[in-house]
């Protein structure tokens, strides 16, 4: 099982990811309300701007302040400190 640091220590397994992509639009802004209401969300950002939204297969979401190309490089093999 690879483990990628998603910020601040924080961990989430590589094979689980669906998806990362921005916060930004409406659909995903939505996405994520649903997941805090609903009990799924899992805030990892340490009070900081969310950069990232994180999709898992078991249908958490995982909200990071790294940037999705940071993320992205992590899981494919690069550290991108």
């Amino acid at each position: 099982m690879k483990l990628i640091n998603i910020g601040y220590g924080n961990m989430v397994s590589a094979s689980r990811i669906i998806t990362i992509v921005s916060p930004d639009s409406a659909p995903i802004k939505r996405i994520v309300q649903e997941a805090k209401d609903s009990g799924r969300a899992i805030d990892a950002t340490y009070g900081r701007k969310t950069r990232a939204v994180i999709i898992m297969d078991s249908g958490h979401v995982v909200l990071s302040s790294l940037i999705t190309e940071t993320l992205a490089a992590r899981i494919n093999g690069g550290t991108d400190e």
